[in-house]
């Protein structure tokens, strides 16, 4: 009978809780001492997701060899760039990199190399790649859980989220180490270091054009006034919750604005009877909500929106079928042939190639099938090196026996 691995619960950090840095003169003596450091850089940092406005950094943790592990407050410590400089030509390492690197870079903290634990799990095969999961079953060690989802912009921040934010980095470079010696085992460490830069070299998400379509249950609304509602709740619920740095949701729930915007209330009562608008916050701004309601109902015909904005991609897959039958069999002959792939290289089929690829290129296929031709559309497309040496020529046989078959 096997035995259960021992799984030793990670309770302190080893060096104690370090202070908190917060002025110029701990930050000078942080940069200091991660500068004289050696090896790579364990790199996390706590945000305020579903409090506050925007993704900023309320925490940054740090550790390395001969520094130790620091905590740093970029709101009294905004300017993290000296921070940088002392560790540029370091391996950052991160879990799940592309979730911090925006507010990491908002404070001057922007990674030239990287390696992400998370991702390096997903090209092994780790079925689940959460930091707690990957330290406990790398490791064997037991991160303390709880405060992952805490209000990281309270000031003074308690003691036991101190201690979790410091054990987030303290075995990170440890965990690091032996996913690159899977990585090498396994022959995938350059398929790794692709995507690792990818993730660096791509650029800030360009602002959406219509974000307010993406309200949560727009799809029961179903004429132009009534998305005219919608839009201009959303609209004025982010200029409030902009100014009083309020995450939007804390203000208006998205239910309170489809709801509205099926019911149409044109008086302050009717409002109140919307229960998703009974809420502190939502009632502070009744005025403001009847204001948003009265505007769509009388704005000429001109000025409201259309049911729908033209994307520019495929349509969604499930349409296929009606739309482009043979688009919709290149499809499912594609899907298959990188879901054999991903099982043969033991990683989700998402991280083989990305869905999107695959869908533009079934939807848009080369006029002629050929290595050379699906190679080419998958470089266009932005699939890695990597990818395409894995994926070029199955698919190109997948597509190239429907036609050869007649059955597209």
């Amino acid at each position: 009978m096997t035995e259960e691995p021992t799984i030793v619960p990670l309770l302190e950090p080893r060096e104690g809780i370090p202070p908190v840095v917060t002025d110029a003169v701990a930050l000078a003596e942080t940069v200091e001492a991660f500068a004289a450091g050696t090896g790579p850089v364990a790199v996390d940092a706590e945000r305020a997701s579903g409090y506050r406005y925007g993704g900023r950094a309320y925490l940054v943790q740090l550790r390395r060899a001969g520094a130790g592990s620091a905590l740093i407050d970029p709101i009294a410590c905004p300017d993290l760039s000296a921070l940088h400089d002392a560790v540029t030509g370091a391996e950052i390492v991160l879990h799940a990199a592309s979730q911090d690197l925006p507010c990491l870079a908002e404070v001057g903290f922007r990674p030239r190399t990287m390696f992400d634990t998370e991702l390096a799990g997903r090209l092994l095969g780790y079925e689940r790649v959460g930091l707690g999961t990957m330290v406990e079953t790398v490791l064997g060690l037991r991160l303390e859980k709880g405060h992952s989802a805490a209000d990281w912009s309270t000031r003074p921040l308690p003691e036991d989220w101190l201690r979790y934010a410091a054990l987030d980095v303290e075995v990170l470079i440890e965990l690091r180490d032996v996913l690159h010696a899977e990585l090498v085992d396994s022959g995938k460490l350059d398929w790794a270091r692709e995507e690792f830069d990818a993730i660096l070299a791509t650029p800030p998400t360009a602002p959406r054009p219509d974000p307010w379509r993406r309200t949560s249950g727009i799809h029961r609304v179903r004429n132009v006034r009534a998305l005219a509602i919608v839009r201009e709740l959303w609209t004025m619920r982010d200029r409030i919750a902009r100014e009083g740095d309020i995450a939007p949701g804390r203000v208006l729930p998205d239910t309170a604005i489809i709801t509205a915007a099926l019911e149409v209330p044109r008086t302050k009562k009717a409002l109140t009877e919307i229960s998703a608008f009974t809420g502190r916050s939502a009632r502070r701004h009744m005025g403001d909500w009847l204001a948003a309601v009265a505007k769509a109902r009388t704005l000429p015909d001109a000025d409201l929106p259309q049911p729908s904005t033209p994307g520019d991609g495929p349509p969604p897959a499930n349409r296929w079928a009606d739309r482009d039958p043979a688009a919709a069999k290149r499809l499912a002959a594609a899907r298959a042939a990188v879901a054999a792939l991903a099982d043969e290289h033991r990683m989700p089929t998402e991280n083989l190639l990305q869905p999107d690829v695959v869908r533009r290129l079934t939807w848009e296929p080369p006029a002629d099938i050929t290595d050379e031709t699906v190679t080419g559309r998958l470089r266009e497309l932005g699939a890695r090196e990597w990818q395409i040496s894995l994926t070029a020529h199955p698919l190109t046989k997948a597509l190239d026996r429907l036609e050869t078959r007649g059955e597209i």
